[in-house]
Parts: C-alpha cells; structure tokens; sequence
C-alpha cells in the first residue's frame, strides 16, 4: 500500500540548533500515527515543515506517491493536510465563524449562516462547543483549541496533524473524539497525533515514532511496546509516571477567596459568589472544563481583572483588585495558563524575562541604574539551577521550545521563595521529562511551606498532585473535598453540572 505521505532524509537548522537531522517519516492510508519526542526534540518543526509553515534546508517530501514542494500552509491545503496547531494561529479580532470560513470559502463572501450552522454541529457532534459568534480575544486556551479542532474537522483533509488535541477535553469527550479518529481511520484518513499523554498513544494510534534531540530514535507498533519503553526513549532515561509526595503539613491560611464575582470579557457574570482557602502546605486543585470561569478566577486573584464584588485575601491582607505588582510584592507567583502570550516577553533575552518581576529592585538596580552584571550573573544561576536548555543568556524567549518557556518562567516565579503559588495549567502540552519536572517543583514548593492554587483540565494531574480538589462548573464551586472523598464518576458529574456535592474541606 503507498504511503499518504513519506518524508526522506529532513534537515532543518535555526541559529545554533539541528531541529531535524536526516529525519524519515512515513504515514500510511488508514493510520492513527503517534509522534513523541520531549519539548525541543523537532516533532513539531517536521510537522510545521509538512504543513507549510517552514521549508526544509534538505530532504524530499511525498504525498500519495508523488514528490511535491510545500512552500506555505495553502499548498498543504491543497494537498489535503489538516493541522491543529499547539500555538493556536487564530485571528483574536476575528469570530469563531470567520476563523473557521477564513482560507477555506470556496467564495470570498463572509462567513454565513451555512458556516455557523455547521460549527454548531460538529461542536455537538465531537463535544467541542464554542459560539460560533463569539471573538477569539474573548475565548479561554481552551475554547481557542476547540476551534483549531473544529477547523481541521470543517476541511475534512485526507492528512489530518493533531498537537495535543485532547487537553481541554473531559473523558468523555476524549473518548468521543478517539470514536471519531477512529472513523477517519476507517475512511482511509492518515492522523498524525502529537501527544504528551503515553496512555492516548495506547488507546488510539497504530504506530508510534519517536525523536529525540532531532533524530528518530525508533518506530513502534503500538502492540510491541510499552508506556516504559517509549518513556524512556523519548528521554534517555527512566521516568517516574507517579508523583511521589508525603503528606502535606497545612499551616495557616495564605489565600482566601470570599464570595467573589466577576465578569468575563463579554460583560457575562462569570464568577458566581466563589469562596475558599488555601493553606500554607497545601496543594489546592481546582478541576473543571475550560470556560467555566477558572481563567476569570486566576485573573482576579493576581491583579489582572477587576472583582465586582467579594473579596481576596492574601495573608489576612485584603488584595482585591489591587494591581500585579503590589500583588507579586506580597510574595504571590503566577505561571499564566498562556506561557508565551501572559508569561514572557518574546523578543527579550532569558536575562531579561527573568528579572521581569524585580527589575527595579536591588541587586539589579542601584538608584534608577540597572546592574547588568548582577543581572547576568542571575540568569546563569538559574539558568543552570532550572536547566533551561538555551545556547546562551542572550538568546530570544521566542525561540525556546515549549518546556524551556516553562522552565523559565518557573525559574522567575519560584527563586525568590513565593508564600503563594498560582499555577494556571503547568504542565500544558509539556511532553513526559518536562512534566515530571513541573509536578517536582510544585510540591517542592508546598513542602517548603508555601500555599499552591493549581488549576489544570487534566484530571490526572489534579488528582495525583492536590490535597484538596474543587470542581468548578459555570463560576461556581460545585464541590470541595480530598480527593479520596470523591469517585470519578462523581468528579465527571460536577465537571458536566450534573451533580453538585457538599463542601467537606
């Protein structure tokens, strides 16, 4: 049978870094295909080189037995190559509606009634709902991924790239999205899915190639391998997939959050009276389906959005609507949900970024001056310290792959000992080495004594990492407890709405 697409002998090289070495590829009719590699590895830049969005310095490319030259994302198209991107490429002054239609209108009309009508339906059909009418400066992380799904659903490519496309879903609707790839399979579709979750690769692809530092290190049937092997070829090393912690000693309350309420960007109530605390010692959960106020939440308490009404407590001292500043000041770190977007400045060096939230303090700065020496001298300890994988101090943020952004930006929020910890989706497209690593630091820290709100769609992480676990449904708590106290069935209830348990924290 010939190969949908088969990529020989891939180069691709940026200033001081091999993304891809010699790198072969193949993806056949019919194919669920796995791709696993750490953050940095070049899955994604052989993905970016199929689709478009960059050209390969050597190597050739077929689709469907013929050597074609992909100079731009609406040659892919052409060819029939669907991808959703990690980094979502979304118009944020544009609707769902005219995203979705944009490129893909087989007239150069607006986005018409026929369009929203079918966003509509496939949100219903694949559990991706999203208003078609809405603007995507409006929209969570995770309403932002849903359209990218939804755009590669509405083109119906023969060559359909997934990067993590399962993050912002519940169970349910991952395994809905599994039954549909599936379908496409059967169709004779070939997928290529990006994950970092080892347990999708089981539960849905065929074969399984891993890269490692810009190679591929091996091809796998799925059914001739196992969690470990992969694990530990994607990393060189063996991986520990549970989170090892002792129990939490809680010491007094750090965060307090008092019947707050807020609005969302479309002047919508989107916090509905939320009140907790969280504790010195204590890894706080909060669990829910993008959308349902978590980023309103996180907003509020870090000096992003204005409360309406409530209040937050930062050890005893009234914070509300209090700016970021005096917020960070207070001893609070924030690891935004949108690292390159809320938790970085692109186009300044790692030296840079990492004193974003003390420039003006002493070391760095003397009477008005910055110490550019003490600066440096920062950012190569922690650098080294937080093994931020970069050629140099000196090099661009914006060229970092995701879990290095991510190591810088824990690098800046947790080295100068936070009392509070506010982590908005850690571990976010992170492949397995970087996860484990993000996991580690936050119960560091809670072992350290600081009190850590973590807020993640991933159950799993929720689970293993928090001594206590909220839902949140439509800007209210629907339950607070340990996570012993709670089945699944009984979280996936609360995250759906169907259920609201009593508060037993």
């Amino acid at each position: 049978m010939e190969p949908l697409v088969r990529m020989v002998g891939i180069r691709k090289t940026f200033p001081g870094i091999v993304a891809n070495d010699n790198v072969d590829f193949e993806l056949m009719p019919g194919e669920i295909h796995a791709l696993l590699g750490e953050n940095g590895a070049g899955k994604t830049t052989l993905m970016n080189i199929l689709y478009g969005i960059y050209r390969p310095d050597s190597g050739r490319i077929y689709v469907k037995g013929k050597e074609v030259s992909i100079n731009s994302p609406a040659d892919a198209i052409k060819l029939g190559i669907g991808m959703v991107h990690q980094n979502f490429l979304l118009i944020d002054s544009f609707t769902v509606a005219e995203n979705v239609a944009l490129g893909f209108a087989k007239k150069q009309i607006r986005p018409d009634i026929e369009v929203k009508r079918r966003i509509i339906e496939l949100g219903e059909r694949y559990g991706l709902k999203v208003d078609p009418d809405a603007y995507v400066w409006q929209l969570s992380a995770g309403e932002k991924q849903r359209v990218e799904i939804i755009k590669a659903l509405y083109r119906e490519s023969d060559v359909l790239i997934l990067d993590e496309p399962t993050s912002v879903l519940t169970p349910i609707e991952v395994n809905e999205l599994f039954s549909t790839l599936k379908k496409l399979k059967s169709e004779g579709k070939g997928i290529v899915f990006i994950t970092h979750k080892l347990e999708e690769v089981f539960q849905v692809a065929d074969r399984v190639t891993v890269m490692r530092k810009g190679r591929v290190v091996g091809v796998k049937r799925r059914d001739e391998t196992s969690k470990e092997e992969l694990a530990r070829m994607m990393v060189g090393r063996e991986i520990l997939f549970r989170v090892e912690k002792k129990e939490g000693e809680k010491g007094p309350v750090i965060l307090e959050v008092v019947d707050l309420k807020a609005l969302n960007d479309k002047g919508v109530l989107a916090l509905k009276g939320v009140s907790f605390k969280v504790h010195s010692g204590e890894i706080f959960g909060i669990a829910g389906v993008a959308g349902n106020g978590q980023r309103e939440l996180i907003e509020v308490i870090t000096g992003l959005r204005k409360a309406i009404s409530g209040k937050v407590l930062i050890n005893g001292i009234d914070m509300t609507n209090r700016s970021p500043r005096e917020i960070g000041l207070l001893g609070t770190a924030h690891i935004p949900e949108e690292r390159v977007k809320m938790g970085i400045m692109p186009g300044m060096d790692l030296a840079e970024n990492l004193i974003l939230k003390k420039y003006f303090l002493p070391p760095f700065c003397r009477k008005g001056i910055l110490d550019l020496k003490s600066i440096r001298s920062n950012a190569e300890k922690l650098k080294t310290e937080y093994d931020i994988v970069a050629p140099s101090i000196r090099v661009k943020a914006k060229f970092l792959s995701g879990g290095n952004i991510q190591r810088l930006i824990l690098a800046r929020e947790l080295s100068s000992d936070p009392k509070l910890v506010i982590a908005a989706h850690p571990t976010y497209g992170l492949d397995v080495g970087a996860t484990e690593y993000i996991r580690r630091k936050l119960v560091e820290e809670r072992d350290k004594g600081a009190a850590v709100l973590l807020v993640s769609e991933d159950l799993e992480e929720i689970l293993s990492l928090s001594d206590t676990i909220a839902v949140m449904y439509q800007g209210e708590i629907m339950g607070i407890g340990r996570p012993d106290e709670f089945s699944m069935e009984e979280i996936g209830l609360m995250m759906a709405g169907s259920r609201r348990m009593k508060v037993i924290s």
